[in-house]
């Protein structure tokens, strides 16, 4: 008798083949047959008229704090992740000094928006080393795998102190030592290396993250931990300055160890380089045998703005920086009041706290053309007859009036949608051709953080809801989105044995009713440890979420078994097991 058999599910497997109507039977953790299986199992689940894929394994997120107390880790994990895979942006809290725990929240706090004050109840710091994290990650089950980068940013303030911290130039001897660093971290089970070279990551303290203005040297020095080791992906966020020649660099570092470089790749009103030669110099990149890919995401990386999230248009307005330290029952009586009202509007912004930033404050405070009421059923790509400034020239009203009042439904909870990035043609036109490039990888999902300004954790549910069955402008097949989303993102970090469904092959699974698929409206919650604050969004379709055998989730509740490992180093593609 088997452990779980899946009966009668259209069967997408991940390798990009046509789906298939076939049983799926699973033994101890793992796929034991697909096809036609003829013995029962303990528990029988009925697809028939679902989907059945392999779980989502997602490249992108800053779950580095959370994963320490967070045994669920939500919302990833809602929607239909099985592994993730965390450190990214050279942020992350390993190798630690004791005296700089505050100093690597204030880090995390400030480049990706995650509360300090709940990091700092909720993380119990009984780590130095980067293998002591790794361990210390290791004593709490939940229900998806954890695998970590070695970020830049720790590691430069953990060698250089202040001097690293401050973006000063390392020594020769730093750089080695930061390197030895990286590649014990590597050989302790760290799948790569990532760094950020863009103005826009600042701590909370409006200082660059360490390493965003490193020189190649340093990053070629720091990388060739790589090629010592056998493995590891280089990680990397950067506005890709001209004058630094990041892709000379890459294709440097990718030729020498023969292992992956990844970045960022955005359409982008602030990069100085257009996408189309990002993508030309991917290219060009890998003609010349280095192994480049672009990171990609799926719809426009928005900002949700709310009266009570991280930023909205009149977060620079006097009258509304007189109220923001208020509790919110106080600033909602004071967003009612009409006089309170008409004294906003009238005012003008104040000046950004930095300069550097003006261009997106200028976003943010007025950009109503690239700004949209989200709604109850939330439309990730919308038409610019939908903007604050169309719906504000055909009622006769001012944009900020608008955006005032969207933001007050249901009492002060609703959003405005601010896609600042990929959608500079007002849609996701130019997404699905890179969805269907080689030299491309689906991430940038930022699960875990940006958690009062963005929501993208549930990409891979946006992946089927609008490029698989909703979009009306181009839509891309079924089983080329689950092979992205699962075999392709598992291969670039070397996780070979998930992300198919196969013989052999963890079982890490799910059912979902493609046809009962949709996304919820975001909230803001305030369940992170001292009250902080989080967008959240859940899904209706996942019938059940299935990890190493075990079934995590069912009709999107979350169940008792936390079967969640960390994943240390590259693992191998499993031998095929005997078919039933």
């Amino acid at each position: 008798m088997h452990d779980i058999v899946i009966r009668g599910g259209t069967i997408v497997d991940g390798s990009g083949g046509a789906p298939f109507i076939g049983d799926i039977a699973i033994d101890d953790g793992r796929i034991s047959a697909v096809g036609s299986v003829n013995g029962a199992g303990r528990e029988e689940i009925d697809a028939r008229g679902q989907i059945v894929t392999p779980g989502f394994v997602d490249i992108h997120t800053h779950y580095d704090g959370q994963a320490t107390w967070d045994d669920v880790m939500a919302p990833s994990a809602w929607h239909g992740v099985t592994t993730v895979i965390m450190g990214n942006c050279g942020v992350g809290f390993a190798p630690a000094h004791p005296d700089r725990h505050q100093w690597l929240i204030g880090l995390m706090e400030g480049v990706e928006d995650i509360p300090g004050t709940a990091l700092a109840e909720g993380m119990t710091w009984n780590w130095e080393s980067f293998p002591e994290y790794l361990d210390a990650l290791e004593a709490l089950p939940r229900t998806i795998d954890v695998a970590c980068h070695v970020p830049h940013g720790a590691v430069r303030a953990y060698v250089m102190g202040d001097r690293g911290a401050a973006n000063e130039a390392p020594t020769a001897d730093e750089i080695e030592a930061m390197s030895g660093i990286v590649e014990e971290g590597l050989r302790a089970g760290a799948l790569g290396f990532s760094t950020s070279r863009t103005v826009i990551h600042k701590s909370v303290d409006g200082e660059l993250v360490p390493g965003t203005t490193a020189t190649a040297e340093e990053l070629i020095g720091i990388g060739r931990a790589m090629g010592r080791v056998g493995h590891g992906v280089f990680e990397m966020a950067s506005d890709l300055m001209p004058e630094w020649n990041e892709f000379d660099w890459m294709t440097r570092l990718s030729k020498e160890t023969a292992m992956p470089v990844t970045f960022a790749m955005l359409q982008s009103p602030l990069k100085a380089m257009h996408w189309t030669d990002q993508m030309a110099a991917t290219k060009a990149a890998n003609d010349d045998g280095a192994n480049i890919r672009a990171q990609i995401s799926l719809r426009g990386t928005g900002v949700l703005m709310a009266w009570r999230g991280t930023v909205h248009p009149f977060v620079m307005r006097p009258s509304w920086q007189a109220i923001a330290g208020k509790p919110w029952a106080e600033q909602l009586a004071m967003l009612r009041d009409p006089a309170f009202r008409a004294k906003l509007l009238a005012e003008d912004n104040l000046p950004p706290p930095h300069p550097d930033m003006a261009a997106l404050f200028m976003l943010v405070t007025q950009g109503w053309t690239m700004q949209f009421p989200l709604g109850e059923e939330p439309d990730y790509e919308p038409a610019p007859e939908h903007s604050l400034a169309a719906l504000a020239k055909a009622s006769g009203r001012s944009p900020a009036e608008i955006a005032y009042d969207v933001m007050m439904e249901g009492d002060g909870a609703s959003f405005i949608y601010l896609p600042i990035l990929n959608y500079v043609d007002g849609n996701l036109d130019f997404v699905k051709g890179l969805l269907e490039r080689d030299d491309t990888v689906i991430s940038l999902s930022d699960g875990g953080a940006h958690c009062g300004t963005i929501c993208d954790a549930a990409s891979p549910t946006f992946l089927l809801t609008h490029w698989v069955k909703g979009r009306a402008r181009g839509r891309i097949p079924l089983e080329l989105a689950i092979r992205r989303q699962c075999r392709d993102t598992a291969l670039l970090y070397g996780l070979a044995d998930r992300g198919l469904l196969a013989p052999g092959y963890l079982a890490d699974v799910n059912v979902i009713d493609l046809d009962r698929l949709r996304l919820g409206k975001p909230w803001l919650a305030f369940d992170l440890p001292a009250g902080g604050k989080r967008l959240l969004q859940t899904a209706e379709g996942y019938t059940a979420t299935i990890k190493s055998g075990a079934v995590t989730f069912r009709d999107g509740a979350v169940q008792a078994a936390r079967p969640g490992r960390v994943v240390r180093g590259p693992q191998a593609e499993p031998l095929l097991m005997a078919a039933e």
